[in-house]
């Protein structure tokens, strides 16, 4: 689903660029040399993870299989996302977008190395899509994406899941 029409949409008719409260996902995907896939945001030129507000209905692993699907092509089974953190700081995930809108999302985030498809932008919201090298990612980044991948690294070494 495209933002127009979506639910956030919906609801920036009624409260303007208010602060909005959000359910979302993140998909971290990974490639068989462990390269993260990335996007370039079409509003900010930041890279950053595949990831959105879910829709009403939606499961948190719902919404990160249709954004993944929608920002990059990539088709994720649900049955094969790990999820390995939770993220809700505001430092991270409280997000002024260039027309003004904000945004205090909670994120569920999720794991997946099992994906089919050819990683492309969709034009809209992604630029460029491409895998790269969680030693070598490209700049700018987009802060929340930053904090997912220290999660994500956290939760390697410990098995724990991250809340933060």
């Amino acid at each position: 689903m495209t933002y127009e029409g979506s639910h956030l949409w919906q609801l920036r008719q009624l409260v303007g660029s208010r602060l909005i409260v959000t359910a979302a996902a993140v998909a971290l995907i990974l490639d068989a040399e462990d390269r993260v896939l990335l996007l370039e945001r079409a509003d900010t030129g930041h890279w950053c993870l595949p990831g959105g507000s879910a829709e009403p209905g939606q499961t948190f692993s719902a919404a990160a299989v249709a954004e993944t699907f929608e920002e990059t092509g990539l088709q994720v089974d649900r049955e094969r996302l790990t999820a390995f953190a939770s993220l809700s700081d505001e430092r991270w995930t409280r997000f002024t977008f260039p027309n003004g809108d904000e945004v205090h999302s909670f994120n569920l985030c999720f794991v997946a190395r099992d994906w089919a498809g050819e990683a492309r932008p969709d034009g809209e919201e992604s630029l460029r899509t491409g895998f790269f090298s969680i030693d070598d990612l490209p700049r700018p980044m987009l802060p929340m994406s930053e904090r997912v991948l220290d999660l994500y690294a956290q939760w390697r070494a410990s098995g724990d899941f991250q809340a933060s």
